[in-house]
């Protein structure tokens, strides 16, 4: 997210630059195959704002690439802040940098010529479905088109995905309550129920704090795996549990193509947002929170040491409580 204290900060003579917020976690971004990423806000132009409507500068976009994402999920509550205009001009922001995106579309028809976003890496050929529980109440005005939470739609959208014969499905879902640390009934509902139509990895966000990471198994083998909520990667949040979040990070590998895709592993790595003054103005950096612990760079203070690892604990407890 990108609130306006942030964009502020990112601030420039010459336009926003992000370098300073992401460099920590450039390298372990851009060593995976695929990066993916919850952009929840809009790139609507001039005037920028944050809360409760939002518009960022095309730079964080392209930072988030520059640290090696490479798939942008836009289906979330905040997608039409800014309405049609916001929803187009985001659209043509992340073509015109090279970005693929999925969750909202231009029309209906490009929808069905774009959905779901198929990805093939590495040999495996991979599914990317996105929905959002709402649009925050505001209008999706046509021809744009923004996916949402809908059984009967996502089941027909499942139905289709199986024609592109893939190996392994994924879904990325914006739900459940904010600043809840549990998964509702709503969300334990929605994965079963995505599980039970071939989905087999599920990635949560909207929260804004960690909620548990589930994995069902058979044989000691990975069969699905959900992480009901990553947190915040990046915003002005500072209060308990809402000042980071944590990366999903899943192995899957296929030995050949008569074999299917199996779920290698799937952890997690924490990430701790600090917020600070250097030199007059305030900053916003991205702190990989176990590498920090073994080179202490940037070097924190006290205060901040204690505060990540405030939060760094908690999560740990609530990721691993299912």
């Amino acid at each position: 997210m990108q609130h306006l204290p942030q964009i502020r900060a990112a601030q420039t003579p010459d336009g926003y630059n992000y370098d300073s917020c992401f460099y920590l976690l450039k390298e372990k971004i851009a060593s995976a195959d695929i990066a993916c990423v919850n952009f929840e806000t809009t790139l609507a132009g001039k005037p920028y704002s944050g809360y409760p409507q939002f518009s960022a500068p095309d730079e964080f976009a392209s930072g988030l690439k520059d640290a090696g994402f490479d798939i942008f999920f836009l289906a979330n509550n905040h997608v039409v802040d800014k309405g049609r205009r916001g929803v187009e001009r985001t659209l043509g922001v992340l073509d015109s940098i090279g970005i693929k995106h999925t969750g909202v579309f231009r029309s209906k028809d490009f929808r069905a010529l774009n959905y779901p976003l198929m990805v093939i890496k590495n040999g495996i050929r991979i599914a990317f479905l996105n929905y959002t529980y709402d649009t925050n109440g505001l209008p999706v005005t046509a021809p744009h088109m923004v996916n949402v939470i809908d059984t009967l739609q996502m089941k027909s959208d499942l139905r289709l995905t199986q024609l592109y014969n893939p190996d392994i499905v994924i879904a990325n879902m914006h739900w459940g309550d904010e600043y809840i640390t549990r998964p509702n009934a709503e969300q334990k509902r929605l994965a079963s129920f995505l599980f039970r139509n071939g989905v087999r990895i599920i990635i949560g966000n909207h929260p804004h704090v960690v909620q548990p990471l589930a994995k069902n198994k058979t044989n000691n083998e990975i069969e699905t795996v959900v992480y009901y909520s990553l947190g915040n990667f990046v915003s002005n949040q500072q209060k308990i549990n809402t000042d980071g979040g944590a990366m999903a990070e899943i192995v899957i590998h296929m030995a050949d193509d008569n074999s299917p895709v199996k779920i290698i592993s799937c952890s997690y790595s924490l990430i701790w947002v600090r917020k600070h003054t250097e030199n007059g103005k305030l900053k916003y950096t991205v702190i990989p929170v176990e590498e920090h612990k073994k080179k202490a760079i940037p070097e924190l203070t006290p205060e901040e040491w204690q505060k990540m690892n405030i939060f760094a604990t908690k999560a740990d407890q609530l990721i691993g409580s299912f």
